[in-house]
């Protein structure tokens, strides 16, 4: 089936038949990751359903598709778009995208400023995360919840994150800003403002215009947008997320070894120092 016919919207109490299979498939993608998520019931799939603070996907038929929902936390400070999920039959045909990109519409209008964030280990959520605007973070800047964290609980690596103060663990934290947005806007209006020969004018401060060819030229060189090319910039966009994926993978892999290895056989690590160690790090890089 074609990405454009599946339909994706907000879920409703109507929906909550599809709460078991939503909660079965989560636990199975969990454990085929070797990572949990937060393990919820059907009753609270169906509690965020009859709220509105779920979107689900579904075939024309009514097959159930993928689903997602939100979790305020913090009192209503931090958003998580949780749970993403989506049929093993319908993986990597687009639709996990745009249930991301709902959800996140659907948290923006209903809490506006509140910061959204989120857990994964998986390149493909980041890709998705990258493109919506979040930006990787520490676990110091997500939510100081505790009712959030002991949703951990439920995953293989508690233990690793409790370890390590709830600082770090294999999970990576990505979180979206809208005070990022307000940021640019003001950037933007500052700019619109500035004086007629600031603003790209130079004829106004009594400059010659520059000629097409020298235009281009000097966008060449700043690395600037090519003229004309209107889009430019998204493709530019998706480049950098390319990039940042390629380190974010890098940066996964040494993360998942030195946490799970990390504190095996602690004698004899102390005793692979210098050059080995040094080699061992760079592999995960290079």
């Amino acid at each position: 089936m074609e990405n454009h016919e599946i339909i994706v919207r907000i879920a409703h109490s109507g929906d909550g038949h599809y709460a078991e299979t939503i909660t079965e498939e989560m636990a199975a993608s969990a454990a085929a990751r070797g990572t949990g998520i937060a393990k919820r019931s059907p009753e609270y799939i169906r509690t965020k359903m009859d709220e509105g603070k779920a979107v689900i996907a579904l075939t024309p038929s009514g097959d159930w598709v993928g689903f997602c929902y939100i979790e305020a936390w913090s009192h209503g400070q931090f958003v998580a778009n949780s749970g993403l999920v989506v049929s093993p039959a319908f993986r990597g045909s687009g639709v996990a995208t745009r249930i991301k990109q709902k959800v996140f519409e659907l948290s923006r209008e209903k809490y506006p400023d509140a910061k959204i964030f989120g857990l994964t280990t998986g390149l493909a959520v980041m890709k998705i995360n990258s493109e919506l605007g979040y930006k990787p973070v520490t676990y110091s800047e997500l939510t100081d919840d505790n009712e959030f964290w002991k949703g951990c609980q439920s995953c293989v690596n508690y233990d690793i994150l409790m370890s390590k103060n709830r600082k770090n663990c294999l999970c990576t934290g990505m979180l979206y800003d809208p005070a990022w947005d307000k940021e640019k806007a003001a950037d933007g209006a500052s700019g619109a403002d500035a004086t007629p020969a600031a603003a790209g004018n130079p004829a106004a401060a009594g400059m010659a215009a520059p000629t097409p060819e020298e235009a281009a030229s000097h966008h060449k060189h700043v690395g600037g947008p090519e003229p004309h090319d209107p889009h430019f910039g998204r493709r530019r966009r998706m480049h950098e997320i390319r990039d940042h994926l390629k380190l974010y993978e890098r940066w996964l892999r040494f993360k998942k070894y030195a946490l799970l290895h990390g504190q095996k056989d602690e004698p004899a690590k102390k005793e692979e120092q210098g050059a080995t160690g040094v080699k061992k790090f760079f592999h995960f890089f290079f």
